[in-house]
């Protein structure tokens, strides 16, 4: 019984310690409020499921990552749909007051909405600072895939960015 209230407090802890992690994950996979909710309680439920199976073969926040990213994939690929509207909460998400920073940081969540699914967690990992090399145990992808890729990615948003200037 000791072993599972302690377990039990472990995980509360993770959740407690990464929780900004988490809800960065959930915004950049959910296109409002309700489902950025349910996607952050659906990674929480997920990393329950799978705290027991850690085995400590890379970091926790290595796997944290990892589970929490393929949830939210997996998410977007049942809703099948595009995302084209951010909700923001500059408070709580990204502690922005002024205006021009909030609507530069609302242009910038839009053209990564408009990015492939593994193309998001990469970018989001790349302003995470993760280095290469953890980027690419969390994606499943080669650190010199990761290299090229992000370049890509980097290109791509930049396109994003200039399109939604435009519109």
């Amino acid at each position: 019984m000791d072993s599972i209230k302690r377990n039990k407090q472990e995980f509360i802890d993770l959740i407690e310690k990464n929780k900004g992690i988490i809800h960065k994950i959930a915004l950049t996979y959910s296109s409002n409020k309700a489902d950025k909710e349910d996607l952050y309680q659906e990674i929480c439920l997920q990393l329950w499921r799978s705290f027991g199976n850690y085995r400590g073969d890379s970091k926790l926040s290595t796997w944290l990552y990892r589970v929490a990213l393929n949830t939210a994939i997996s998410s977007v690929r049942k809703r099948k749909r595009f995302i084209d509207t951010v909700e923001l909460d500059p408070e709580r998400h990204f502690q922005v007051k002024d205006s021009d920073k909030l609507e530069a940081t609302s242009k910038l969540m839009k053209a990564i909405y408009r990015l492939e699914n593994i193309d998001r967690a990469i970018i989001l990992l790349w302003l995470e600072e993760k280095k290469y090399e953890e980027i690419s145990e969390i994606t499943g992808l080669s650190k010199s895939a990761v290299s090229v890729r992000l370049v890509r990615v980097r290109k791509k948003l930049e396109e994003n960015l200039k399109r939604i200037e435009n519109e």
